[in-house]
């Protein structure tokens, strides 16, 4: 998911962007209020971090210039001085606020929330033909693989294992299963070819294969997507 985090002071946007994007979040940044509509006109946004005092425009201008046209979850960030606006911004459509300095496992929580929210409400327009966990999208419409925002390529046969392991996120498959499931056909001595294909999705899809954050193996019984 793209998250547009908005402030003049570049360290925090700096900082939020890294602990967002550890998170599996892709980050857009913007320095002021018309940048970040810009940006909005530009990409899909579906969350914004927006900061109310800064030049040229600020968050509560922006705010209601965003409201305008959408409905996208906004959290405000303000100063312990800036309550009277921190009201303000509420009151004219943003969804939450969090006051500076921040911990930021809360800034992370709130996001979290909000997402969460404004998806089951059913805000953000949800496909059937879209699996997604944490930064790992698969579009089987289109049969496009994103993960943090870049498309992954993948084989045919990769692209069913993954399919079949993000779609039942969570869930645990057998060797075996993944085997016929896949291949269609009665598994015999499947661990090495099975194996493989895993190590490869793993090379395309991890920042660091050795340490997966995605597709895991549970030793003993097989393999599964994370569900995050």
């Amino acid at each position: 998911m793209n998250i547009l985090v908005c402030d003049d002071d570049k360290a925090i946007v700096d900082a939020i962007g890294i602990y967002l994007e550890n998170e599996g979040y892709k980050v857009l940044k913007a320095s002021n209020g018309i940048e970040a509509i810009e940006i909005i006109e530009d990409h899909e946004i579906h969350l914004i971090i927006m900061d109310i005092m800064m030049p040229k425009m600020d968050g509560i201008t922006a705010t209601m210039k965003i409201r305008e046209d959408n409905k996208i979850p906004l959290i405000m960030l303000s100063a312990k001085s800036e309550d009277y606006d921190k009201i303000l911004g509420l009151n004219l459509g943003a969804d939450d606020y969090i006051t500076k300095p921040f911990n930021p496992l809360e800034l992370i929580a709130r996001v979290k929330s909000q997402l969460r929210r404004y998806t089951t409400l059913g805000s953000l327009e949800t496909k059937s033909h879209v699996y997604q966990t944490g930064g790992l999208i698969i579009d089987d419409e289109s049969k496009v693989i994103t993960v943090d925002g870049e498309e992954v390529h993948l084989t045919p046969v990769q692209y069913k294992i993954l399919k079949l392991l993000t779609v039942n996120a969570g869930r645990v498959f057998s060797i075996e299963e993944i085997y016929q499931k896949v291949w269609n056909e009665t598994p015999v001595n499947p661990e090495n070819t099975v194996a493989v294909h895993i190590r490869k999705i793993r090379e395309k899809i991890e920042i660091n294969p050795k340490e997966p954050k995605y597709l895991k193996v549970v030793w003993g019984i097989g393999y599964k997507v994370e569900k995050l």
